[in-house]
């Protein structure tokens, strides 16, 4: 399946409201420490706005309520995916994305006939502490050897510029997360990273 190159995480459906008008087609909704009312709440929202402009929803680790609601897409972490229903999330007919960083968790990934993989942190990351350092770009080019077929996102510390080497790398898919959330500019910031993407 052909997926969109530029993938942005947000964690609530206002960044959802203010960006995807520019023109973005691949979007992660990954909420943290809120209640299950609230999640739900801006699943379903994003949902309508996704559907409205066109992009694929992903929701981060509800699965629950993505089954529910009837999402289409759901990014798995390496603990999530220790108690998640697999099983059930493919009876939803329910695509699937999973995060890895060692060899490890990534044999388990592909086990598991996974629609895209994440690597990351390809660049250092501020956004979550990890015991894992910066893969770099040879992991980038290992791991797509590896995955073949199945799409390859590069995430943490991305950058448009950073973007470019990801994919010359082996890289389909390129995630941000606070280079656009963090920037002074995000629509400005956006526009340039679908720029970068759409070249691809």
């Amino acid at each position: 399946m052909q997926l969109p190159s530029f993938y942005p995480i947000f964690d609530s459906t206002q960044w959802l409201e203010r960006l995807l008008p520019l023109g973005i087609k691949l979007v992660q909704l990954r909420i943290k420490d809120a209640d299950e009312l609230h999640i739900r709440k801006e699943i379903k929202k994003a949902q309508t706005l996704c559907r409205a402009h066109d992009c694929i929803l992903v929701v981060n680790d509800y699965w629950q309520i993505a089954i529910e609601l009837g999402c289409d897409w759901v990014h798995l972490g390496q603990e999530d995916l220790d108690t998640a229903d697999i099983e059930a999330i493919r009876q939803a007919n329910i695509k699937l994305g999973f995060s890895t960083h060692d060899e490890d968790e990534l044999k388990r990934a592909l086990a598991l006939s996974p629609d895209y993989v994440a690597l990351g942190p390809v660049y250092p990351t501020i956004l979550k502490k990890m015991k894992w350092h910066q893969q770099g770009l040879d992991r980038v080019t290992e791991w797509k050897q590896i995955v073949g077929e199945t799409p390859l996102v590069a995430i943490g510390g991305m950058t448009p510029e950073r973007a470019v080497r990801a994919f010359d790398a082996g890289a389909d898919i390129v995630s941000a997360v606070t280079d656009i959330t963090l920037n002074e500019d995000p629509e400005a910031q956006v526009t340039q990273w679908l720029q970068v993407c759409n070249r691809k």
